[in-house]
């Protein structure tokens, strides 16, 4: 049985990085109405994803964050990343648009340069 998802989010760039990310996950639907769905994901959600961090272009990763963009730099797909933190894929993928969001990229590889660059990333 499929996770079914409604995106409740008034940024579009947010709304799609997030969506592009459930819809890789084959445990996920998305769904077009709050009452359809098993979780509702809402502007709250995405800000306190990562507790004391906004989500914006520019905030500062998130310890978890950073160890997210790490293990996706030594190339672990989501579910080697939630097995290796003990954390769901889900919880993965949250953290994973928290840091695309946050490093103002798209794609997981755009981040993992972005990060190499900035110091974030071990080489």
């Amino acid at each position: 049985m499929k996770l079914r998802v409604y995106l409740d989010l008034s940024n579009a760039m947010t709304r799609r990085r997030v969506a592009a990310l459930l819809r890789a996950d084959g445990e996920v639907a998305l769904v077009g109405t709050a009452e359809d769905a098993d979780l509702v994901v809402s502007e709250r959600v995405v800000s306190t994803a990562a507790p004391g961090a906004v989500a914006q272009p520019g905030a500062a990763l998130t310890a978890r964050e950073l160890e997210v963009l790490r293990l996706v730099a030594r190339g672990l797909s989501n579910k080697e990343i939630a097995a290796d933190l003990r954390i769901t894929t889900h919880t993965v993928k949250y953290h994973l648009a928290a840091v695309l969001e946050k490093l103002g990229v798209r794609s997981r590889t755009e981040a993992v340069s972005l990060g190499v660059r900035k110091g974030l990333v071990p080489l």
